[in-house]
């Protein structure tokens, strides 16, 4: 049998349907299985297991009654630490940060609630969600579960570590540069970047999306029904509209026909590794055989526009640190405050040229990818890196080149999905990214799921150690 932890959301909403399983019991698993992974992996913030078993009670109750609230009633999951829950603090993965209850539900946290979700915790970001790592001066270092030595990735960092450790079905991340997908890749799970507003968030700005974190595109597919209901607290958020979520499964006849773009270099960053190019190059083949037709990209992207959007970023940040108090400044990670204050010098003309990489990066984007029905890649030129550091190059100065397949997406608004599709000879997770025109976030999903159906044998989620 299924670990009770293990079981997908549609499952345990079949049953406590049929009442073979209760949420209390349920919750209950999940709990205890984070006990035996979260002192390997550190993935959560605000762990309050009382509060999850009374969720959970009153989701039995409603259950009994016939009376579910909402479509995810009694569901155990996670939520990133940055998306506010009301009474909470959101420290933003920095000790810099002052601990103030948050006063609301921000968006996705309220439609989980509504829902009935049952919010087991929180989850680990490094400090202000800049880096690809679980490196944060707040929270303790999260690791990989496939390996500990290396790092969930980031900056949804323990959204990633927790669905692939299993604690719940059910995660929420954030992405402004590749945050939901580069530890989904990293992690061996699924996750959705929508197109830009489809999920609500507060505070919005240019990029920024919520996503779901899952372990299957069936998952992701029913959190998307809740998530992507409108919030007037975005003023990026996209009207409301009536899209047939579960009709994610079209099968692997979803493929046939299928003019879909192979980009296998970035145009900016560092080199593709080579097991990350044979698993991706290996997962074109099988949706060619499917009915696709594969034809190989030119880059888009430039290192340009890549230092561009970093440079803008550096300023930013910059500005914000600034306006700390020297005390709280002195907090953040040095890494990012080196990254930051490499940005004291620059002109406004600078900032100017700067800023308008991401004009540049949207249109670029936009006109490679019109050619195509979808555009496949890899989600990340490598594969999960050391835990410690706080980027693959662990050099502030060159901080974003691993993002040079899926910042581009953030920018041109599109959608964009991470699956598995396959693994290194040392046994790491390597993601295909699957992207798609914008406003369709059900083709990713049925094209990912269609990739699911034909993609090699998946190897069993990983134990915690003792297990």
């Amino acid at each position: 049998m299924t670990a009770l932890h293990d079981l997908p959301a549609h499952e345990l909403l079949a049953a406590y349907r049929q009442r073979t399983l209760s949420p209390v019991e349920v919750t209950q698993a999940v709990l205890a299985h984070m006990e035996r992974w979260e002192p390997h992996i550190r993935a959560t913030y605000l762990l309050r297991p009382e509060a999850a078993l009374a969720q959970a009670r009153a989701s039995e109750a409603r259950w009994l009654r016939g009376e579910p609230l909402g479509l995810l009633d009694g569901v155990p999951g996670t939520i990133k630490e940055n998306i506010a829950t009301e009474g909470d603090p959101t420290p933003l993965g920095t000790a810099a940060v002052e601990l103030v209850p948050a006063a609301a539900d921000a968006p996705p946290a309220a439609r989980m609630c509504a829902a009935g979700a049952i919010m087991v915790s929180k989850t680990t970001m490094p400090d202000y969600g800049m880096l690809s790592s679980g490196l944060s001066s707040f929270h303790p270092l999260s690791r990989n579960p496939w390996d500990l030595s290396k790092g969930p990735g980031g900056s949804s960092a323990g959204g990633g570590a927790a669905a692939a450790a299993g604690y719940g079905p059910l995660h929420i991340g954030t992405d402004i540069g590749g945050s939901l997908r580069l530890p989904a890749s990293w992690c061996g799970i699924f996750s959705l970047k929508p197109s830009l507003g489809r999920i609500p968030i507060d505070p919005p700005y240019t990029g920024r999306a919520a996503g779901p974190m899952t372990r299957t595109v069936q998952d992701a597919a029913l959190m998307m029904q809740v998530l992507s209901q409108p919030d007037a607290r975005d003023s990026m958020s996209l009207p409301a509209q009536d899209i047939a979520w579960g009709q994610f499964n079209q099968g692997a006849e979803r493929l046939r026909g299928l003019r879909i773009g192979l980009l296998l270099d970035a145009g900016c960053g560092l080199p593709v590794e080579p097991e990350v190019q044979a698993a991706v190059e290996h997962a074109a083949r099988l949706m060619e055989r499917a009915g696709a037709t594969i034809v190989p990209m030119q880059p888009f992207m430039t290192q340009a526009m890549l230092d561009g959007m970093d440079h803008f970023w550096r300023m930013r940040s910059y500005i914000d640190l600034q306006a700390l108090p020297a005390e709280r400044r002195a907090k953040v990670l040095p890494y990012i405050r080196a990254w930051a204050d490499s940005a004291a010098g620059m002109s406004g003309t600078e900032v100017f040229n700067a800023s308008h990489q991401f004009h540049l990066t949207r249109v670029n984007t936009v006109k490679a990818c019109s050619a195509f029905d979808y555009v496949i890649s890899p989600v990340a030129p490598n594969v999960a890196f050391q835990a410690d550091l706080p980027s693959p190059t662990n050099d502030p100065l060159r901080p974003l080149e691993h993002i040079g397949f899926t910042v581009p997406y953030n920018m041109s608004e599109q959608p964009a999905a991470s699956v598995n599709c396959g693994y290194t000879a040392a046994g790491l997770p390597i993601g295909l990214q699957i992207a798609g025109p914008r406003f369709d976030d059900l083709g990713v999903l049925q094209v990912a799921h269609a990739f699911e159906l034909i993609r090699d044998p998946q190897r069993p989620w990983p134990q915690p150690p003792g297990a």
